[in-house]
């Protein structure tokens, strides 16, 4: 059984906004009984263009998102943004997911799902339209958002890596 991404919109000292993806409960059956641990799915950014994901583990719920939020603090990379979207179309994959992400004019808000959407808004993304494929699974849906954006180029990035001036 898991429970439903809450968020903590209040910002930290440093300035930083979490959000708790999702909260996994498992089971262990001893001779005593049952013994519970708990697993929280963690995304932190600052809003501007850095984001970091961590998943923590504990025997209770808040040392389990604590641990999430300290590891996604220390995971976070920055993301190269175009305005308030993506400078280009990008496709992120881990496991069996797939996460399409489209720049999209601005207005148009983040269109995704609560998974996907996490990420984008913690990274400073206010408009993109997003399609996932594939497995529907919170962990994979974040980590294949992460590395789509970690795959982002500007265009200074190509003209550097190309050795060219483009046109346009």
């Amino acid at each position: 059984m898991a429970m439903g991404r809450q968020r903590r919109d209040e910002p930290n000292e440093s300035g930083i906004d979490e959000i708790v993806v999702r909260i996994y409960r498992c089971v262990t059956v001893v001779r005593g009984g049952r013994r519970f641990s708990f697993s929280a799915l963690v995304v932190t950014g600052d809003r501007k263009g850095k984001v970091g994901i961590g998943y923590g583990k504990s025997p209770e719920v808040p040392t389990a998102v604590d641990k999430g939020k300290s590891l996604a603090q220390r995971n976070m990379v920055p993301i190269r943004l175009s305005g308030s979207t993506i400078p280009h179309r990008v496709i992120g994959r881990a496991g069996a997911s797939t996460v399409v992400m489209v720049p999209a004019s601005p207005g148009t808000g983040v269109i995704a799902g609560a998974s996907v959407r996490a990420v984008l808004e913690l990274a400073g993304v206010h408009d993109v339209l997003t399609k996932s494929y594939g497995s529907n699974s919170p962990k994979n849906l974040v980590r294949a958002a992460m590395n789509g954006l970690k795959s982002l180029l500007t265009r200074e990035d190509v003209e550097r890596l190309r050795g060219v001036k483009l046109a346009g």
